[in-house]
């Protein structure tokens, strides 16, 4: 079947949707959705809509991005905007059905806005600032199609772009995507056309393609949103690649903790190949081409590509010395084309709209977007894509609210585990691939994580650390021996009982570590302990010499104290709450935590009543009640 018929196809059922004087509900169903709830809305609603004998239609889709209102309702009824509520529960979604269908109230106490449409056909709340100011390419269609639905995908001029390089030159695209100047997403911002080109001319005919969606970031969940949202607009975009360098195998490598991603992948690609984009002749072309979903065993040196592609052949995924490089000796020795979850979701948007146009976004030497997911100590988590060159105040204030708390903000670390550290100062810097760098830290795939005052930049250090040195592969002496020694300097700081010498001895180390290791993981690995000790290096002394964690974090230099004058004499919260019974009662009624007892669990701060703040945290190792 040809393409124009099966878009004909699948603009009626999409016409035929939205064009029904049926009512609709879309609720947001990626893992940030499920995780806060949005099945169990959705049961909720279906009760109501079975018990009242309403005509009413629940559509999932993924996520929207403002991860902070999940679960995420928008319903759709004739004569009314579409609405979009937020922070939807079990308990309200029953009213709200039963309210707005039957008495026509819309709850407003609930909604978030409405839902509009730009000039450029992308919708959008106008009540959620941020939305209207990003400039999607990889999260255009997130959170307002079906994503176990082709036809939504393809009403939107899905496998377009496919139909269209299958009748071009394959040098033709290779310059197209060299003139767009898109550079790999992943992390490393490797000129992607290059590494197509040296796949295209390598003298093996046969050939792999394999998309890296081993994201295994703490706090990163870009390339899952992505799957769970619009998997299709991955799959074309390896299609299309596999066209231009001559590959008829494929493979996605995935984490096995992305159960929801896997599952709408699997499901995606046999709609792809029902509807004749994969498999035999695709599109009557002549050309093969197939993928398979390969699970990863969640080891985060999977992210590199010589130990992604030992981990797919059934070996133990370690890095190898390089060159020769993947595009020359890959996958089972062969020519492999490796690219990222958001690298791959960019070439269907080239292809259709031309390299000019992608190369007007972004700086000189950064094109294009950038996709965040906004973690930490940010008032509204989520993810975000904005324009390259885009500065970090911009993406922390207008794009994420703010600090949580109305707090100060300390610094942002960016780039995943092994990104550095960058202090407020330095908060009108543009994110791109080379201004990060110059700080040393790196965009790295996504990942940013906001620190306000009550972080203590040792402890970031040592739990960046920790993940870091558990995930080394072990093969080369730098990386295994060296992150486990900087580790154990790390904690010796913040138990107070580090020596002076031991920074700059720490900081040496991490620059050998970073010179000698063999691949990406080791040689990034020290920046966050060189990226804190430069800009932070007054909380290392302080740890060090005063023996002291100024944000209170480190348990070995911060005690739990009760004032005397604001301890109500009758109120035994603290007392009741303390897992290791170490606060009493002294001889004058006033309580008492004995030092030698306390766990530092944190109870008795949670527990004491706000209008008495008779508990506190002190900086000191040893102190005296």
């Amino acid at each position: 079947m040809s393409y124009q018929k099966i878009r004909e196809e699948a603009l009626s059922e999409w016409n035929e949707l939205i064009n029904s004087r049926k009512p609709r509900i879309v609720v947001g169903t990626a893992t940030c959705g499920v995780a806060v709830g949005a099945e169990e809305v959705i049961a909720s609603m279906e009760r109501e809509i079975q018990e009242k004998n309403l005509q009413v239609d629940i559509i999932r889709v993924g996520c929207l991005g403002v991860c902070y209102t999940e679960p995420l309702v928008i319903i759709f009824k004739e004569g009314n905007p579409p609405i979009a509520y937020g922070k939807i529960t079990p308990e309200n979604a029953g009213k709200l059905i039963s309210t707005y269908f039957i008495e026509d109230d819309p709850c407003f106490d609930l909604a978030l806005g409405t839902l509009e449409l730009r000039e450029d056909g992308r919708a959008y709340i106008p009540e959620i600032e941020r939305m209207d100011k990003e400039e999607r390419v990889v999260l255009k269609l997130s959170g307002l199609i079906d994503p176990e639905n082709i036809n939504h995908y393809i009403a939107f001029n899905g496998y377009q772009a496919l139909n269209m390089a299958l009748l071009m030159r394959r040098d033709f695209l290779i310059k197209e995507i060299k003139d767009s100047r898109l550079r790999g997403l992943g992390g490393a911002g490797f000129p992607t056309a290059i590494k197509m080109e040296a796949t295209y001319k390598a003298q093996d005919k046969e050939r792999f393609i394999i998309c890296n969606a081993d994201e295994g970031d703490p706090g990163a969940f870009m390339d899952r949103v992505v799957l769970e949202s619009c998997p299709h607009q991955v799959i074309e975009g390896m299609v299309i690649s596999a066209y231009i360098v001559g590959s008829k195998k494929g493979y996605v490598y995935t984490r096995m903790e992305y159960p929801l991603a896997i599952a709408r992948l699997k499901k995606a690609l046999a709609q792809a190949r029902e509807k004749g984009f994969l498999g035999k002749n695709i599109l009557g072309s002549g050309f093969d081409f197939d993928l398979e979903v390969i699970p990863g065993a969640g080891a985060f040196v999977c992210g590199e590509s010589s130990a992604l592609t030992a981990s797919i052949e059934g070996r133990r995924p370690m890095p190898r010395v390089r060159p020769p490089r993947s595009t020359e000796v890959g996958l089972f020795g062969k020519p492999t084309l490796i690219n990222n979850v958001k690298t791959f979701a960019c070439i269907p948007a080239i292809v259709n709209n031309g390299a000019k146009w992608f190369a007007s976004l972004g700086t000189e030497k950064s094109k294009g977007t950038a996709v965040f997911s906004l973690a930490g100590k940010v008032e509204k988590p989520g993810l975000v894509e904005v324009v390259m060159g885009t500065t970090l105040r911009e993406v922390i204030y207008t794009f994420g609210g703010g600090v949580k708390g109305g707090k100060n903000l300390k610094g942002v670390q960016i780039g995943g585990p092994s990104g550095g550290c960058i202090p407020a100062k330095f908060i009108d810097t543009p994110i791109d691939f080379d201004s990060l760098k110059s700080l040393g830290s790196m965009m790295g795939s996504g990942g940013l994580i906001v620190l306000d005052d009550d972080t203590c930049m040792v402890d970031i250090a040592k739990y960046f650390l920790f993940f870091l040195k558990d995930e080394s592969c072990g093969k080369c002496s730098f990386c295994r021996v060296g992150l486990s020694q900087m580790f154990y300097i790390l904690e010796n700081i913040s138990r107070g009982e580090a020596k002076p010498e031991d920074i700059e001895s720490l900081y040496s180390l991490a620059e050998d570590v970073k010179e000698g290791s063999l691949c990406s993981l080791g040689k990034t690995a020290a920046n966050p302990i060189l990226t804190t000790i430069k800009y932070f290096k007054e909380e290392y002394q302080a740890h060090v010499i005063e023996k002291i964690c100024p944000a209170l974090v480190c348990r070995d230099l911060m005690y739990y104290y009760i004032i005397p004058e604001k301890c109500y004499r009758g109120c035994e919260h603290c007392v009741l709450k303390c897992p290791v019974k170490a606060i009493s009662t002294n001889e004058k009624g006033w309580k008492v935590v004995d030092q030698e007892k306390c766990t530092k669990c944190g109870n008795c701060l949670e527990v004491c009543p706000i209008e008495y703040g008779a508990v506190v945290k002190k900086p000191g190792k040893n102190p005296i009640n």
